[in-house]
């Protein structure tokens, strides 16, 4: 088994000698799941957060989705802070930034510097992630093999997705406090942190890079245009959209913030994120239906929220249920790809025709789910059956992903992905969504239809899910028809990270 770094038998010599060998991979594994779980807000925790600190729904939401714009933004600069600090110094800065920012939300209401350290703790959570997981991946897979690694990697992410709304859920109502959850992970990340300073070392495996050339503007920029389509989409019913005033500044700044960043990127040596890396012909089918993944699963908040809540009258721990579904269907999906790329080696075509025929599944037994008298167990199987087919989209779509760039481009490309799949597609579809429910409520009642507000709200979800069923039939169809497809006797080989070391290396002494 080969060192990821460099090529010699499996190690990690950042390890102290005293900590077992066959232990140092999964204390590693174990910190990847810390870090996941780790955030300023937790959504599963809106309403007590609401109440306590006086705050509007959409400021919750937006916190929350900050730091989802968060994770995406670090991939283009993660092998340059690789090869420039040692794993124990990226480590111990990573975990120790995240608690800062923990413990300062803890002091402060004030909607804007929340959403600093929101984004700045996802930052640094996925460089803690990185750094953990890319010094064990010849450990999880031999061979480099990323149709393994991916569903693997997506077990952690995922499920995590859905722990940490079942835990903090938990917390909350045992507790008697919505930050209880902020204190156990301060506490787990607390652990991690003495482990790091008392059991880790500093160990180079080339010589360091120069940390020069880094774009921190055009980061800056690409991640407000970002909030700012968020923004936009996520407070435009509460401003009543085009009538407010404040939204109009918010859309008038949004192509100005677009096009600096669009300019920036191609006229600098060193942009952020290179021009090159929009330009495969691939790519563009790739973010479609990652487009579509996430409008299909948008549905989820946006309309069987409402139901939950205002028609069922769900409270917290009853919709906690919901999180550990989530949690045994994304599981499911994920070991399902292996199992369909690395077992039967079927097309990944038919794979995502699978995955998606299972969302859609959910748009349509949720349209016949909408009753007032409807139990909680029947809610189980579309919950199963979307994250169910959500986590084979997620593998499939990123294994596709890394094999039609070339690894240059590739975690760029992984950026590029976040624009649509970390909560920008989905604010815009639940935008959207929130303004066609309202429109329908307010219509059924014009219409003079004899029905109560129950009524009315229970057939303006009915009708939307209806309309996001006849529109994923049309989705499916495409896919059925679609037959772009990696070559499997060809995918490529990753090179070993001194092998990349070297060549960014080469490429700045050229400039």
């Amino acid at each position: 088994m080969a060192d990821p770094m460099i090529g010699r038998p499996f190690a990690m010599p950042m390890m102290k000698p005293f900590i077992p060998k066959k232990l140092q991979p999964w204390i590693y594994l174990l910190f990847a799941i810390i870090f996941q779980l780790v955030n300023v807000t937790y959504m599963g925790n809106m309403q007590q957060e609401i109440g306590d600190m006086s705050i509007m729904r959409e400021d919750a939401t937006f916190i929350f989705i900050c730091g989802v714009v968060g994770v995406a933004m670090p991939f283009p600069i993660l092998f340059r802070l690789k090869f420039r600090f040692t794993n124990r110094s990226l480590m111990l800065f990573s975990v120790s930034g995240m608690i800062v920012c923990i413990l300062l939300s803890l002091t402060t209401e004030l909607i804007p510097v929340l959403c600093i350290l929101s984004y700045l703790c996802s930052f640094f959570k996925l460089m803690a992630t990185f750094e953990a997981l890319s010094n064990i991946q010849l450990w999880i897979t031999p061979k480099r093999d990323f149709e393994i690694f991916f569903p693997l990697l997506y077990i952690i992410v995922l499920g995590d997705m859905s722990a940490s709304g079942w835990i903090s859920q938990q917390l909350c109502y045992y507790c008697g406090d919505y930050h209880a959850m902020q204190y156990f992970i301060v506490a787990l990340l607390l652990l991690v942190l003495l482990f790091l300073y008392t059991c880790t070392q500093h160990f180079r495996f080339m010589r360091p890079m120069p940390f020069i050339n880094i774009d921190w503007l055009g980061c800056i920029l690409w991640s407000t245009t970002l909030l700012e389509i968020v923004w936009l989409f996520t407070y435009g019913e509460y401003y009543n959209w085009s009538d407010s005033s404040l939204w109009c500044n918010v859309a008038c700044a949004l192509p100005v913030t677009a096009f600096f960043a669009y300019g920036r990127m191609t006229h600098i040596h060193h942009p952020y994120i290179d021009p090159k890396a929009f330009r495969y012909k691939t790519l563009g089918a790739i973010l479609f239906f990652f487009v579509v993944e996430e409008w299909m699963n948008s549905t989820h908040n946006a309309l069987e929220g409402i139901f939950t809540g205002s028609i069922l009258h769900y409270g917290m721990l009853t919709s906690s249920r919901f999180n550990l579904i989530g949690w045994v269907g994304s599981l499911s999906g994920c070991l399902f790809s292996l199992w369909w790329m690395k077992m039967l080696k079927l097309r990944y075509t038919s794979l995502l025709t699978i995955g998606f025929a299972l969302m859609l599944g959910y748009q349509v037994l949720m349209y016949f789910y909408i009753t007032p008298e409807l139990n909680i167990e029947r809610l189980y199987a579309p919950t199963f059956v979307r994250t169910f087919g959500y986590a084979i989209f997620f593998c499939t779509l990123t294994v596709y992903l890394e094999e039609l760039l070339p690894f240059q481009h590739f975690f760029m490309g992984l950026t590029i992905a976040g624009f649509i799949r970390n909560s920008v597609v989905d604010s815009i579809s639940g935008g959207i969504y929130s303004y066609l429910f309202r429109y329908h409520v307010a219509d059924n009642f014009a219409r003079g239809l004899q029905i109560d507000p129950v009524q009315s709200i229970m057939l303006s979800i009915k009708y939307l899910y209806g309309t996001t069923c006849l529109i994923g039939c049309f989705f499916l169809l495409l896919l059925m028809l679609w037959r772009v497809q990696p070559v499997r006797s060809m995918l490529k080989h990753i090179p070993y990270w001194n092998k990349v070391g070297q060549q960014m290396r080469k490429e700045l002494e050229s400039e």
